[in-house]
């Protein structure tokens, strides 16, 4: 890392934002337990679960944890909304009040100062992992989440979350030994943690921009294949509550597919869908705003102020310079 950028990464670190190792440990075992293939073997039934469970469990975090707890871009039952939360929790990555809580302000605050995980601001590796291994955000910020903190089962979820994580490692175990645990359980988690925060590091940094926003988001097609449609993120950001991140045939949304299932069963209703005007309004910028777009510009800030120069390259540049800094 250059001086500069080091200079403003210490200038900028709090001491509830430097990495709890304790707290951390078992994050890190997992990774590491990762290596036990190497004692274990690698079976092709514990690849298929490994397979298998990664995107179960995506879909269950992409349409539980995100697109319902976070945006209510669709109604369900009680009885539903809690299943919801136990599939998205078995994720490993804290309650879905937590979880909701968290990113609703990161939507109040995408690529500000106050957003808690813009690579634009802290760069690559605080956006993907610096946060959530600090102690700062360990606690579910209720004010945020008061419509779904009312339901005394999604707070017990939320304060007992390693509990459904947990009861699917010890189920694989007993039902295919170390092997199944190792490949089809810890393989899957980190494959499933890391899938997830790419949308936090790479989405606001690589891929195209359709619309204008008050933030870098971006669309990704490749990030969208592996989160299960959340890498729209341009789209996401430009009109947040839709049920739908892809808003076009090409753009592949299977967590929206698997929504579209479940309204034919009557399971959810009222899926939230971008009108002619939202999806279109690109149609309507200049040849010159298209042609910024398509050079990662025209970002507006939060009055509405087209940001210029410098400011658009932020994102890039500091993912650049972390990943060199840890490299080093």
């Amino acid at each position: 890392m250059n001086d500069i950028a080091r200079s403003h990464s210490a200038a900028r670190r709090e001491p509830d934002e430097k990495m709890d190792w304790i707290s951390s440990i078992p994050f890190l075992l997992v990774h590491v337990a990762c290596f036990g293939a190497l004692l274990t073997g690698v079976r092709w039934s514990a690849l298929a679960v490994c397979a298998g469970l990664y995107f179960a469990r995506m879909s269950a975090l992409t349409i539980g944890y995100h697109r319902y707890f976070s945006h209510r871009s669709f109604k369900t039952s009680r009885a539903f909304q809690f299943l919801l939360a136990l599939a998205a929790t078995t994720c490993a990555q804290k309650g879905p009040l937590w979880w909701a809580a968290h990113h609703r302000h990161h939507h109040r605050a995408s690529d500000r100062v106050e957003d808690i995980h813009s690579p634009a601001q802290r760069g690559f590796w605080w956006s993907h992992l610096g946060w959530i291994l600090c102690r700062k955000y360990n606690e579910t910020r209720l004010d945020l989440i008061r419509d779904f903190a009312r339901y005394p089962e999604l707070r017990w979820l939320d304060r007992y979350h390693l509990v459904p994580p947990i009861v699917v490692a010890v189920a694989l175990f007993l039902l295919g030994g170390w092997g199944m645990l190792v490949v089809g359980f810890f393989w899957s988690t980190v494959l499933l943690w890391h899938g997830t925060f790419t949308i936090n590091s790479l989405s606001h940094v690589f891929g195209r921009r359709r619309y204008k926003t008050t933030d870098t988001s971006r669309n990704n097609a490749l990030l969208a294949l592996l989160t299960c449609g959340e890498g729209w993120h341009n789209n996401h950001h430009y009109h947040q509550n839709t049920a739908n991140q892809g808003w076009f045939w090409w753009e592949i949304d299977t967590s929206f597919y698997l929504l579209k299932a479940l309204e034919r069963l009557r399971i959810v209703s009222g899926l939230r869908t971008p009108s002619d005007s939202v999806k279109y309004a690109h149609l309507k910028y200049t040849h010159e705003e298209r042609r910024a777009l398509r050079q990662g510009g025209l970002v507006l800030d939060p009055t509405g102020r087209l940001l210029r120069g410098p400011q658009l390259h932020r994102p890039r540049a500091r993912v650049r310079n972390t990943v060199a800094a840890g490299a080093d």
